[in-house]
């Protein structure tokens, strides 16, 4: 794991065995992170580790390989719940990444929460992500989305956000932490007390936000926060559904069969309590390993420089950008 006092990119670089490569004779230079982000040594080599000596399912055998798996798997869950500050590990649900954990909330809490006529809203900058489940959920209940507007500047439009909380039956209030196009980082704190005040539950999709700054779900009150491992230095299949208990207690299961059950008969099946209620199936258990060695190597990385060198680098690309002749910037990313 790198340790970096000061910051030096070209340190940084060295994690990353991908980045070795040449293309046109020149260093590989990757700008895709809100994508998905490459992937250092520490990441690669805990997945290889997992796969070589403790590959085995999890709480299914008695057997060494099958104990040491389980307890990689759930230490990552704990990893999770340390690096966002959760109260309860049960809170940490495994998911395939942000747009299933979305879905699954769309599905499961919208399932019980919509009724005819009830309102969703949704910022007009959302990614399709975070528009779509929503859609589908408003259909099946007969409840309607409505888009919250954003101005030119690729701001949310506070003050109309106040008036639609205010207007309508909102239920559920879902926003991006960081816009994926425009770079707009949104006052989630502002937004999700906005939500609050009126009655409604927030969903926050975190799956740009997460690498970038520490976060604590519990100070924000967030009631969801989805995040993917892919787009902090992670590998892909495994998310995470960071979920308020008691809120996850009263939602049914997403998906049946595997370790959601507790007990299963044809005339009755009881549920497997959280986590396990919402992990059907053999897990991404490798993936899990990957994500704790991710949270592991940004825990070693010092947060306050890497933001300092971003913010150079965006404040860099804006002045070459004013220098294009006809552009016009969509978006003031902050």
């Amino acid at each position: 794991m790198t340790s970096v006092t000061p910051f030096d990119p070209q340190v940084i670089r060295q994690d990353f065995p991908i980045l070795d490569q040449q293309v046109n004779g020149q260093p590989l230079v990757y700008l895709d992170n809100a994508s998905t982000t490459q992937k250092p040594d520490l990441v690669i080599n805990a997945i290889c580790d997992f796969y070589r000596h403790d590959n085995a399912n999890v709480h299914r055998g008695s057997y060494a390989l099958s104990d040491r798996a389980t307890r990689r798997f759930e230490h990552a869950r704990q990893a999770v719940r340390t690096f966002i500050k959760a109260r309860h590990q049960e809170e940490i649900i495994w998911t395939r990444g942000t747009t299933e954990s979305i879905n699954l909330v769309a599905h499961c809490y919208g399932e019980t929460a919509l009724n005819p006529g009830d309102v969703i809203l949704a910022p007009t900058m959302e990614h399709h992500a975070n528009i779509v489940p929503w859609q589908m959920a408003a259909a099946r209940k007969g409840a309607r989305l409505i888009a919250i507007p954003v101005d030119s500047s690729g701001d949310i439009d506070l003050e109309e956000l106040g008036r639609l909380l205010l207007r309508h039956p909102v239920k559920i209030l879902a926003c991006a932490h960081v816009c994926n196009s425009l770079g707009t980082v949104n006052p989630i704190d502002e937004i999700i007390r906005m939500g609050h005040d009126a009655g409604a539950v927030v969903l926050i999709d975190g799956a740009q936000g997460i690498s970038h700054w520490p976060i604590d779900v519990q100070a924000l009150g967030a009631d969801f926060y989805a995040f993917s491992g892919h787009k902090m230095f992670g590998p892909t299949g495994i998310g995470v559904l960071y979920g308020k208990r008691e809120l996850l207690d009263s939602m049914p299961p997403f998906l049946g069969g595997g370790e959601m059950i507790e007990s299963v008969t044809f005339a009755k099946t009881t549920y497997n309590q959280l986590p396990y209620k919402f992990e059907a199936g053999t897990p991404n258990i490798a993936g899990a390993v990957g994500l704790a060695a991710a949270i592991a190597y940004l825990d070693g990385l010092d947060r306050a420089a890497l933001a300092r060198h971003e913010a150079s680098l965006l404040s860099y690309a804006s002045e070459r950008a004013q220098s294009c002749d006809g552009l016009i910037q969509v978006g003031r990313a902050k």
